[in-house]
Parts: structure tokens; sequence; C-alpha cells
């Protein structure tokens, strides 16, 4: 826990001021309010992202737009359904860039995120493997 941090009733708070948001590395696409929904999205080979997806599409075919993929992460609970719900903790995290758009062939869940987990994914930092 760092100074901006605090825990009320075993939920951590965090200052507003203290957020830090990802800043895209190309073009985001506007999203329009009630088309798209925030979610996490699993796929059969190619991992699991965060990001803007229609839910009215169905099949397993999508394509999801201002997106990141979250190759590790930390959180309260077990899975992804944990994510979708309270978030994750930005330390140790290894998340991408955000993408504008992304097509997926094989999508097997979508998890919509509450506004929290929405928050504490934008915070975490484009994972970097280089020195």
């Amino acid at each position: 826990m760092n100074k901006n941090e605090i825990v009320i009733d075993g939920k951590n708070y965090v200052l507003k001021s203290s957020i830090k948001t990802v800043q895209a590395t190309k073009q985001q696409i506007p999203i329009k309010k009630g088309k798209l929904t925030f979610c996490i999205i699993r796929t059969y080979s190619a991992g699991v992202f965060a990001g803007w997806i229609n839910r009215t599409v169905k099949g397993m075919e999508h394509t999801i737009f201002n997106s990141r993929r979250l190759w590790y992460w930390k959180t309260t609970g077990l899975d992804i359904s944990t994510i979708a719900e309270v978030g994750v903790v930005s330390d140790g995290c290894k998340f991408s860039e955000i993408r504008a758009e992304i097509d997926l062939k094989q999508v097997i869940e979508v998890q919509p995120c509450s506004k929290e987990s929405k928050v504490s994914i934008e915070r975490v930092e484009v994972y970097k493997n280089a020195d």
C-alpha cells in the first residue's frame, strides 16, 4: 500500500489524482455509449483481453475496440470473473498497450466489467519486456 491508498472494511481506495491512465500508442476509436460494453474477453487460444465489445453480436467472432491484452495479473480472486467484478492490483500486472481494434476468432467467454474494474485496468502501466 502506498501513501495514496487507504483500506476501509477490506476494500482499497485510491486518491483519484494519483491514478495514472495509459495513453494509447495509436488512434483510439470513439466509443458510442450504449452500443458497446467494456468487458473481459477470453479466447480459445489468443488469451485474455479487456476492451469494448458489442455484446449483441452472437457467435465466436468479435471485434474489440480500445483493448489491451492481459497476459499476467494480480487480483483478489482466482479468475477473470473476479477481474470483471473488482479489478486488478496494478503492481505486477503485465498488460499490453491499447490497440484501437482487434478481430478475435474464437471468443469463448465475455465478462462485463464494473466501473471499479475498468478503472483498475486502465491504471496498469504498459508492460515493457526490454531493459
